[in-house]
């Protein structure tokens, strides 16, 4: 098993879940986050003032899955994502020890595949 961490652009958040959906990928959680990368700094008004933005809005999916659907998110992340400019974000790969789902108590892999699934 593997957990899956993509850090994304929030403009592109539906678009990798439209991606992640194709690839018959389910069960993930989402949350925005602030980071930096390769980005370039930013420069902003607020307020009639001009501010240095050195953190970036990103959205960061984490996806755990069986190891028969690496590949496919991680391609699924990246089609969703990307634009080819500098920002796009990244994608993260680790191992996953254990996962256990809290409802029918199943472990492990039966844990990260989808019922029915």
């Amino acid at each position: 098993m593997k957990l899956i961490i993509g850090i994304v652009r929030p403009e592109k958040a539906n678009d990798v879940l439209e991606a992640l959906y194709r690839a018959d990928v389910r069960g993930l959680s989402i949350s925005r986050v602030q980071g930096h990368g390769g980005e370039l700094d930013r420069v902003e008004t607020y307020r009639g003032t001009t501010v240095k933005m050195e953190l970036a809005e990103k959205v960061r999916f984490e996806i755990a899955v069986s190891d028969g659907f690496v590949e496919a998110t991680v391609q699924a992340l990246c089609q969703g994502a990307r634009t080819g400019e500098v920002g796009d974000g990244k994608i993260f790969v680790v191992p996953l020890e254990r996962a256990v789902r809290i409802r029918t108590g199943d472990t492990d892999r039966e844990a990260v595949t989808p019922l029915g699934g």
